[in-house]
């Protein structure tokens, strides 16, 4: 089972995703709609865009 979790930065909004880290990918699915399924992207990927979100150049 995964182990799905939100965003420090969701706390109190109704309108947010939840993300799931694997080892090797990252899975993140609407938190309003978890019946719907989920999106995979490889670990690598998600690290990349976090990085680039942090660092602003997103």
């Amino acid at each position: 089972m995964n182990h799905w979790h939100k965003s420090s930065y969701s706390s109190g909004a109704q309108s947010c995703v939840e993300v799931a880290e694997l080892p090797t990918e990252v899975l993140v699915r609407d938190t309003q709609n978890r019946t719907l399924g989920q999106l995979s992207f490889p670990a690598e990927q998600w690290t990349a865009l976090l990085r680039d979100v942090k660092s602003g150049s997103l």
